[in-house]
């Protein structure tokens, strides 16, 4: 979730004040590296390195660049660590043309490999630089820009968009491919960025690109054709009139909504991502000749854990112990040696329970693997390897698209560990799409009927314990009812005795599991409790609970990661509805670094 911005104006002027505010209005998406570029005349004046945006800018005086071109671009690492020679934009072969990326290519690894044969100058293992390097490609055989762009988009494989440009030109190009790209036309000057935020300061004048579209920019015109057969495509501008806060959360309301609407979204990117990652077998391999593997995490990142452990068991056959970060060391560490296999799961990748367990794992020979979305934090520094969760900046404190990515990635693993098809997971993203728009308005009729209760029960079984697990989180997370969140089995084994006129009590049914479901909603219905039940069309469910939340069909183990959603959108509209702002609950922090 990088983000790009491009700017070219009638002549050269001094571009580095431009570039740097664009990149600060980037930042809320994340990053570890800042770059920027200008092209003057016959020659690229390229400074970046890791940092924040106004550390790099002092460093290397940006503010002092001239030209009549210009790309800034703020990395979120995946490909390569971050570095100065990882951070983009990036140079091709004879420093005479330059671009940066935003997103992920997949297949970074097989074309750079590819590139050395042809003997081009690879300097970094960052995918960026190979977008630079797919166009170069067919710049050497002869083609024009417009052409080598178009045959490069069909070696790049993955969701990314890229802006470049080359001297003795007065153009930029930039193509999309699953990721954001916004273009800006203002008075003597056009830009482009990976989002509205760096644009709007500059021109309220915009056109939206689609996948598969190539945009030229000059200072006066731009120029959208088709990547299919190059063909004109003529899209009226628009005229953008919300507030700068409105624009940043895309039109939503809040950012847990936008975040929430992310989700196919980042779940598509850290699909792509873990295919092309070379660390998945390493992790892997040594998974499956442990003696004992644990997932470990606090709140949201262990509720994920424990559904890696039902996917674990259900799809590879692989025993693995869920456990809260703060229980490990006295529960398990001293049975812990060198044979065993741990992996580490937090957003920030700096909370202190996690990074304490993870110290004291390591001291007794365990071998370490990380999840985390920010790359450079403590978490991906410590272990022998990292795998990202592709993510993005999350602002609202309480996790969303983060937890299903870990749910996405754990999902992952269990398909490769059991010589599955992944290739079956690459419907989530869709699904996930379905399921939002699906569930929204039955989340919508339904909360106002319940928003009065104050404590409710979210209860689950097999691979959607985990998911009413995180439900109940969410809801006493933001809307302040306390919401218990157990096995739907246990539920009778004392907690049933709450139940009373219209109780409410939710209930995740996994496909596989209604029968036993429906055992538990009846046994809250006759003693007048409200049994909502989330899952599948299945008439046993509409037959049996007080009311029915339907999600989209699909396997038992994704079905579980897709009835979290409706959880979500529920402790929204409640929080909302209760007059509470959701991306901000009392008491809480975005990252615990504290014991």
């Amino acid at each position: 979730m990088c983000g790009i911005f491009g700017i070219v104006t009638e002549k050269e002027e001094k571009l580095g004040p431009i570039l740097i505010e664009a990149a600060r209005r980037l930042t809320y998406r994340g990053y570890d590296s800042v770059g920027a570029a200008t092209i003057s005349g016959g020659k690229i004046d390229l400074r970046k390195d890791v940092g924040r945006v106004d550390e790099v800018a002092a460093k290397y005086h940006l503010s002092e660049m001239t030209g009549q071109r210009g790309i800034t671009q703020l990395r979120w690492a995946t490909f390569g660590e971050p570095s100065q020679i990882n951070s983009q934009p990036h140079l091709d072969s004879d420093g005479d043309i330059v671009g940066a990326h935003n997103g992920n290519v997949v297949n970074n690894v097989e074309l750079r490999q590819q590139f050395i044969a042809e003997g081009m100058t690879v300097r970094s293992q960052n995918d960026g630089e190979s977008c630079v390097h797919a166009v170069e490609r067919y710049i050497n055989k002869g083609y024009d820009f417009i052409e080598a762009i178009r045959l490069a988009y069909g070696d790049l494989q993955g969701d990314y968009a890229f802006v470049i440009g080359q001297i003795n030109d007065d153009k930029l190009y930039a193509i999309k491919k699953g990721s954001g790209l916004v273009v800006g036309i203002g008075e003597g000057f056009t830009c482009v960025s990976s989002d509205l935020p760096s644009l709007l300061p500059l021109t309220c004048t915009i056109i939206r690109l689609n996948d598969g579209e190539i945009i030229t920019l000059w200072a006066d015109r731009v120029d959208l054709r088709s990547v299919r057969d190059g063909a004109i495509i003529d899209r009226q501008p628009e005229l953008i009139t919300e507030e700068m806060s409105a624009v940043q959360k895309s039109g939503f309301d809040h950012f847990m909504l936008k975040e929430i609407h992310e989700q196919p979204q980042a779940a598509r990117e850290v699909l792509h991502m873990l295919e092309g990652s070379t660390d998945v077998q390493t992790v892997l391999d040594k998974i499956k000749a442990a003696r004992h593997v644990y997932f470990l995490g606090c709140g949201t990142s262990y509720h994920a854990c424990q559904a890696g452990s039902v996917y674990f068991a259900q799809l590879a056959s692989k025993s693995v112990i869920p456990v809260v970060a703060t229980q490990f060391i006295p529960q398990y560490l001293p049975a812990v040696n060198h044979e065993d296999v741990g992996i580490f799961v937090s957003q920030s990748g700096e909370t202190k329970d996690v990074l304490n367990a993870l110290q004291a794992a390591e001291a007794s020979g365990m071998t370490c693997y990380g999840l985390a979305n920010v790359i450079g934090s403590t978490l991906t520094r410590s272990t022998a390897a990292w795998l990202p969760l592709c993510c993005g900046y999350e602002i609202s404190v309480p996790a969303t698209k983060t937890f299903t990515n870990q749910v996405v990635t754990f999902l992952y693993l269990a398909y490769r560990l059991g010589d599955r098809d992944t290739k079956e997971l690459e419907n989530i993203p869709e699904l996930m799409e379905q399921t939002i728009v699906l569930t929204a308005p039955q989340v919508e009729a339904l909360v106002p009927s319940i928003n009065a209760w104050n404590d409710l029960y979210c209860l689950g079984y097999g691979a959607t314990y985990a998911m009413a697990l995180e439900g109940a989180l969410k809801l006493k997370e933001i809307t302040y009812a306390h919401c218990e969140g157990m096995l739907s089995t246990e539920f009778k084994h004392g907690p049933l005795s709450a139940v009373t006129k219209d109780f409410p009590i939710l209930f995740v049914a996994g496909p596989q599991d209604v029968p036993l479901i429906v055992s538990g909603l009846n046994e809250v219905t006759c003693r007048g409790g409200r049994a909502i039940a989330i899952g599948e069309e299945d008439e046993r469910l509409r037959a049996n609970a007080s009311d029915v939340i339907i999600i989209p069909s699909s396997s038992p183990m994704i079905s579980s990661l897709l009835a979290v959603i409706p959880l979500q959108l529920l402790s929204y509209q409640m929080a909302v509805a209760r007059g509470y702002d959701p991306d901000f609950p009392r008491n809480l922090s975005k990252t615990l670094t504290v014991d």
